[in-house]
């Protein structure tokens, strides 16, 4: 029988908190209608475009003097011509991130000369060391993006060093700042023998149609490119915002395969394949829709996640092709083939090589890139006596002598080394990179210059006989401007303890890292980190390590994947 008795009367539901309603700003992408500016980075950029900055250092600042310049414009839009506030001298690696920006900055500032496919005149060459001389101290250093960077500039000889450097055809245009930054370019393009495809056509149409432009001078943050048909893959594609990689199509012939989204700072990122073929005349179309979508699309609520390289892990390679394809391109592009691995371990042109014209081009290796106004007029005077007009430099902060005679090949090398400028280095002069360092960068921890340059010496004296490629990065700070996750032995540089429990420079260590062949990030093992008096010591224990425990054929980073903690501490 069913009861007929009614259930028990249920309480009312408690209502739910009301919540506060806020309007959802997203990530400040463009697209999305997200204009308003969520840091202070966004406002003083939508208050006055970078590129106009110029007229008031020409006409006021360089005037007035330094402390005539508006702060917006000190530590922000005048990095859009290149210029940066240096570090005031005496200030200690543990003051790095406790100092507010005034107190870091000194009244002098780096300038970076951009050099768009590492591609120099003798005369080019020449004037960068005369300004050198003349205005920066002597100050020149070759960077990993084969610019040239001068510091001790002060805000008064600006224009006339603007005025020297474009009368032959250079600038410092876009050099620095939320721009697109100078594109890297193979520097054996158009010479080299074994080279797929010469893609300086590209390179000079992007520079043209891009460089200065005002549709792309607000990014969301700095954009980072490459052009190489080198199958040496020489411009560290990788690990760029957009790369363009010379492949062999089996129907459509020589062109470039298309890479997106690489990166590494803080948070790096391998750059990903849109699988792509794309030809030489169309290069300068991907490269203004890869930048567009990255203006329009790109996270600019924060500056840790404003790069590139966070928009295409979010949508991933297919949704980032078709994105291009349909709303930017307006056309399909050709599939295509991913580039081969290359024979070469070493990518930085050192040494001498024949031309495909039957001359030859002579690489060579500075101290970590650290040379001078002195020694780069010298270089530029030692091209011309021997029949070169052209130079290069390379995105390993090295430097190349084109167009030599055979004749002629003997008495370079000879010059060149005569001024410690090393063809033939050890594998540690070759395979050493620095940062800036404490020295100028107001980001730095620790010194790298020195320190790498007295590093070098310690292993060349303790390892005469070690031959294998190895790569070892020094970067003050954590922003990774050296590489440190893609090199053999890679060192970030922060404040440690010594025996003693003192405060002391010292180094994070990272191994195993590579470019090129499988291409990587490596391992950081637990709780490694050497003092800068420790380094050459622990550098020659795991490299003897490795020289005893590899097997035949194998580099140190596979050897790294596989060692034991133990061998690598």
């Amino acid at each position: 029988m069913v009861s007929t008795a009614s259930t028990p009367p249920q309480k009312p539901a408690a209502a739910a908190p009301r919540r506060k309603v806020s309007r959802h700003r997203g990530e400040g992408q463009w697209a999305k209608g997200h204009y308003t500016p969520l840091n202070g980075n966004e406002q003083f950029k939508k208050d006055d475009d970078g590129l106009n900055v110029r007229t008031r250092i020409e006409t006021i600042y360089s005037k007035a003097g330094f402390d005539s310049i508006d702060p917006n414009d000190l530590r922000g839009r005048m990095r859009w011509w290149g210029l940066y506030t240096q570090r005031k001298p005496g200030i200690d690696g543990g003051k790095t991130a406790i100092l507010e920006p005034e107190e870091l900055d000194d009244k002098y500032f780096m300038m970076r000369v951009r050099i768009d496919g590492g591609r120099l005149s003798t005369q080019q060459l020449r004037v960068i060391g005369e300004i050198s001389q003349e205005f920066a101290r002597g100050t020149a250093d070759l960077t990993d993006r084969q610019n040239v960077q001068y510091h001790w500039i002060r805000i008064e000889d600006v224009p006339e060093i603007w005025r020297r450097l474009e009368a032959v055809g250079l600038s410092s245009t876009e050099a620095c700042g939320d721009t697109p930054r100078v594109i890297l370019g193979s520097p054996v393009a158009g010479i080299a023998e074994e080279e797929i495809i010469d893609g300086t056509p590209a390179i000079e149409e992007i520079y043209r149609r891009i460089v200065g432009n005002k549709d792309f001078s607000n990014l969301p943050r700095k954009f980072k490119s490459a052009v190489s048909g080198s199958p040496l893959l020489d411009v560290a594609h990788e690990i760029n915002d957009i790369a363009f990689v010379g492949v062999e199509h089996p129907e459509l012939g020589p062109g470039f395969d298309v890479w997106v989204g690489g990166g590494l700072s803080t948070n790096p990122k391998l750059g990903v394949r849109l699988g792509t073929w794309v030809s030489l005349d169309d290069v300068p179309d991907v490269y203004e829709g890869v930048i567009s979508i990255f203006r329009d699309h790109g996270f600019r609520r924060l500056r840790t996640r404003a790069r590139l390289k966070f928009l295409v892990a979010d949508w991933g390679a297919e949704k980032f092709r078709q994105v291009l394809e349909d709303e930017y391109l307006l056309r399909k592009l050709h599939d295509g083939p991913a580039p081969e691995q290359p024979v070469e371990r070493w990518r930085d042109h050192v040494g001498v090589h024949r031309q495909k014209d039957g001359r030859y081009y002579i690489g060579f290796a500075p101290r970590v890139g650290r040379v001078d106004g002195t020694i780069l007029t010298k270089i530029a005077q030692l091209a011309e006596d021997h029949g070169s007009g052209r130079l290069r430099t390379t995105a390993e902060q090295k430097m190349i002598v084109l167009d030599i005679t055979q004749d002629r090949v003997d008495s370079v090398v000879a010059a060149l080394e005569a001024l410690d400028l090393r063809v033939t280095p050890s594998p540690f002069r070759r395979g050493t990179m620095a940062c800036t360092g404490i020295e100028y960068c107001k980001l730095a921890i620790v010194e790298t210059k020195a320190r790498a340059a007295s590093l070098i010496d310690e292993l060349e004296r303790r390892l005469p006989e070690f031959e294998e490629p190895l790569t070892i990065n020094l970067n003050g700070c954590p922003n990774a401007c050296a590489r440190i996750q893609v090199a053999d032995i890679g060192l970030k540089g922060q404040l440690v303890l010594d025996d003693d429990g003192n405060q002391v420079e010292g180094y994070q260590v990272h191994l195993g890292g590579a470019l090129g062949l499988e291409a990587g990030f490596g391992r950081k093992v637990r709780g490694l980190k050497v003092t800068s008096s420790e380094l050459p010591d622990y550098v020659e224990r795991v490299v003897r390590r490795f020289e005893a425990e590899r097997e035949d054929g194998e580099r140190f980073a596979t050897w790294v994947t596989r060692a034991s903690e133990e061998a690598l501490s």
